[in-house]
């Protein structure tokens, strides 16, 4: 069986798929380029030993061959440096639908601006119960009718544990090691009628077999059992960040909760560091970094990146890309306001949302739509009307609300680190300018992580 790229015509669709948690980013240079984005090109300095635009092309060269030699019941060959890897979430993230209210009038910007004010946390966490209830749900282990389900070679299927929009994840077995493993099922016949591969999911099965860190998950093996759909096999990781979250809680009301232990969190915000950096090193920018893409083990110690599916290699100068990638929470503002330049630091910006919701328990900036989105963060970061690399972007209204800058500490409480390292940090986490956030290199040398 001969496969192929399905790279079908027009641009990115990814913006609304983003939010069913997977990417139909077929071509994110289909972008359009735009003179103003040259403020946002940033964060090469970041990077050393790139690869070319070669590599990326040979290593989807490498998955086609490796799917290749599955359907034909041979040995895949293997490219590059060890296998690396990426686990599934489940369900639906926590992101209101995508809204596109950027060029909204003055009169029109106030009508939603009390529904941005959000001095509740409580209220935030309701806000998005059920699709989080959702999730929760579709995470829960349910029993595996196999009469529907084609053999894997190799591997056992023992019960589903996942299902979302990418489709459906298991837990299994290896037959050879009884290893459990998860297995991940991509059908892509109907996105793909003519019969060849997706173009992001060729990319991101080349992505992972580059990557070999601690801190990213593991991609073991590609099966195509049947024409029509891959079967990812990934390392299995008990947790993730969110349901984590979650489980440390001591009561169910969501206006009381608390964040994880100080230690835990600079042991994880370390961990997270170390993968994306790891990363960035090799110019792979994640693109959807949040609780649910951040794998605990089972002993509660060690964190793994996943779900790649969002990922791709960036080039030199950096885009033209899409700016509808990362959930909705956790988006950096550039990508809000319209930037298709960019780089490295919109993975920083998740990093630090990431950071402050696991100091406290709640999202920081828990946004409906976009324009929600924005003014959550403006009320809290200020509104940005100087800042360079961004009153210049498609999406930037000189008539935005006014809010003024307020400490971080009025917003994120970190008493319980016991000194201002904490805030420091998170505050070069956030910065507006992307190029005056710290790259993850920096980060890893803050003070923070060295208090006792």
């Amino acid at each position: 069986m001969n496969v192929h790229v399905n790279e079908p015509p027009g641009e990115d669709s990814d913006g609304e798929e983003v939010y069913e948690g997977i990417s139909d980013d077929d071509d994110d240079d289909a972008a359009m380029e735009d003179p103003n984005m040259n403020a946002v090109a940033h964060g090469q300095q970041q990077y050393s030993q790139h690869p070319s635009q070669a590599m990326l092309a040979q290593q989807q060269h490498a998955a086609q061959a490796h799917i290749q030699a599955q359907a034909h019941g041979q040995a895949a060959p293997h490219h590059g440096m060890p296998h690396g890897h990426v686990l599934p979430h489940a369900g639906a993230p926590q992101a209101g639908e995508p809204v596109n209210h950027m060029n909204m009038n003055h009169h029109q910007q106030q009508q939603v601006v009390e529904a941005a004010a959000n001095p509740n946390p409580a209220a935030a966490v309701d806000a998005v119960g059920p699709a989080e209830n959702a999730q929760n749900s579709s995470s829960s282990t349910t029993s595996l009718d196999a009469s529907n389900e084609p053999n894997l070679e190799g591997y056992e299927r023992t019960d589903r544990i996942g299902q979302g929009a990418y489709g459906i994840v298991y837990r299994g077995v290896q037959r050879s090691t009884g290893v459990t493993v998860a297995i991940k099922r991509i059908p892509f016949a109907d996105a793909a009628p003519e019969g060849g591969v997706p173009c992001n999911v060729i990319r991101e099965i080349s992505l992972l077999r580059e990557l070999d860190h601690p801190n990213v998950v593991r991609l073991l093996d590609v099966n195509q059992a049947r024409p029509g759909e891959l079967y990812l096999v990934f390392e299995y990781v008990a947790h993730d960040l969110k349901t984590f979250l979650d489980k440390s809680q001591n009561t169910s009301d969501g206006s009381s909760r608390q964040g994880l232990p100080p230690q835990v969190v600079r042991s994880f915000l370390r961990q997270i560091l170390e993968g994306v950096g790891y990363c960035h090193t090799y110019r792979i920018l994640h693109r959807d970094l949040k609780p649910h893409n951040l794998l605990i083990s089972s002993d509660g110690r060690q964190v793994k990146l996943a779900d790649f599916g969002l990922a791709r290699l960036s080039g030199l100068p950096s885009g033209p890309y899409t700016s509808e990638v990362v959930t909705l929470w956790y988006r950096a503002p550039e990508l809000l306001m319209g930037a298709t330049r960019y780089c490295g630091p919109v993975d920083v910006w998740s990093i630090g949302c990431i950071f402050a919701e696991m100091a406290t328990g709640y999202a920081l900036f828990p946004g409906r739509s976009d324009i929600d989105q924005l003014f959550k963060i403006f009320q809290r970061r200020g509104t940005p009307k100087t800042e360079p690399s961004l009153v210049r972007l498609p999406h930037y209204n000189p008539e935005f609300p006014n809010w003024n800058s307020r400490p971080i500490t009025d917003f994120v409480n970190l008493d319980k680190f016991g000194s201002n390292h904490a805030a420091d940090l998170l505050e070069q986490l956030l910065q507006y300018d992307p190029e005056k956030r710290l790259i993850c290199k920096q980060a890893l040398h803050h003070p923070f992580f060295f208090e006792t």
